[in-house]
This record gives structure tokens, C-alpha cells and sequence, in this order.
């Protein structure tokens, strides 16, 4: 089983490199500086919305609907895994079926920062003081509803600290992949100046 994964790995950073032979590095930078600055901006301050934050927002919110056919707890828990779900989804779409490792790369930071923002959504759970987005004059607040029914409520900043945690792997193995896949379209460029 180690093995077979091993060689799988080796496997995918074979097609990697293959995949940036005559890519062109500069054209990437300056979105690949925008996930880095967006990340920096969200570790720091929990309150930052990237140019994502309203996409994330719309996945959000149709979660709700999709998953109310599920029941209560599905559907308000729904809204946090549309908008874990969409970016995840796109990610591997990128590289699964377009083979495209860049637009993974930045499929990752996605989740990464709709990570960061559901944490600071639990974060709230117990104060209820960030505007609330809903269907309704008053909409109800996802985590703090659920954390209250499954008598967890007091534990909503151990919860935001831990998916913030888990946020800042995804995107910073993001960051990383991106970065040495710039690089990689950089050195071939450099080595075959005519192609």
C-alpha cells in the first residue's frame, strides 16, 4: 500500500513537470502573489474576505437549499459544506479531467481562505455579533444554532482554531505546489529559450 502510494506521488510529479514544459511562469505570478498576499491577509485577520469571499458566500447560502431536503441539521449545516464542497470540487476537477496543476493550486487556496471563513463564522457562534446573510428578516446563525443543539457552544473557539489550522496547511501546500510550479515553467523556459 506504501509503495503503490509512493509510486503514485512520484507518478503525478512526473505528469507536474511534464505539464509545465512551454507554460509560461509570468503569466501565473501575479494571481499566484494575490493567493499569497489574500493568505498572509486571512492568518492575520480573521475578519479579511478575498475576491473569493462573495463566491463563497453564493455556494454558502445555495447549500442551504440543496441540503434541506435532508433535514434541519443537514440543511444548516449545509451551507458550511457547499461552500467546503465547491472549491474542493473545482480543484480536483482542475486537475482531474483538465489535467491543469496550476488551477489546482488555486482551487486549494479557495478552500483555503472558505476554510479560514467558516472558522471565523464558529468563531461567532457563541457572540453573534458578525451580519448575518439570510432568507428571512432575522436569519439564524448556522454555528451558533448547532453548537448550541449539540451542547457544544463553549467549544466554538477551539473549533475555529482547529479549522483555521487546517486552513493554513491547505493553502499554504497550495502556495507551495504553486510556487514550485512556477518555477519548474521558469527553469524550462530557461533551459529551452525557443520553445
Amino acid at each position: 500500500m506504501w509503495e503503490t502510494t509512493l509510486e503514485y506521488l512520484a507518478s503525478l510529479r512526473s505528469d507536474a513537470e511534464e505539464w509545465t514544459e512551454g507554460r509560461s511562469a509570468p503569466l501565473r505570478l501575479p494571481l499566484l502573489a494575490y493567493l499569497l498576499y489574500a493568505g498572509i491577509r486571512h492568518v492575520l485577520d480573521p475578519m479579511y474576505r478575498s475576491w473569493f469571499a462573495g463566491t463563497t458566500l453564493v455556494f454558502h447560502e445555495m447549500g442551504h437549499i440543496v441540503f434541506s431536503l435532508f433535514g434541519r441539521t443537514i440543511m444548516i449545516l449545509g451551507g458550511s459544506i457547499m461552500q467546503l464542497l465547491m472549491p474542493a470540487a473545482a480543484a480536483l476537477y482542475l486537475l482531474l479531467r483538465q489535467r491543469d496543476f496550476f488551477g489546482f493550486a488555486v482551487g486549494g487556496a479557495w478552500l483555503g481562505y472558505s476554510l479560514w471563513e467558516m472558522a471565523t463564522y464558529m468563531g461567532d457562534a457563541n457572540k453573534e455579533a458578525l451580519p448575518l446573510v439570510g432568507f428571512s428578516d432575522h436569519p439564524q446563525h448556522d454555528w451558533g444554532t448547532l453548537l448550541t443543539q449539540w451542547h457544544l457552544l463553549n467549544w466554538c473557539d477551539t473549533f475555529a482554531t482547529v479549522v483555521r489550522v487546517l486552513a493554513l496547511l491547505v493553502w499554504g501546500s497550495s502556495m507551495l505546489l504553486g510556487g514550485w510550479l512556477c518555477w519548474r515553467m521558469w527553469r524550462s523556459r530557461q533551459a529551452n529559450p525557443l520553445g
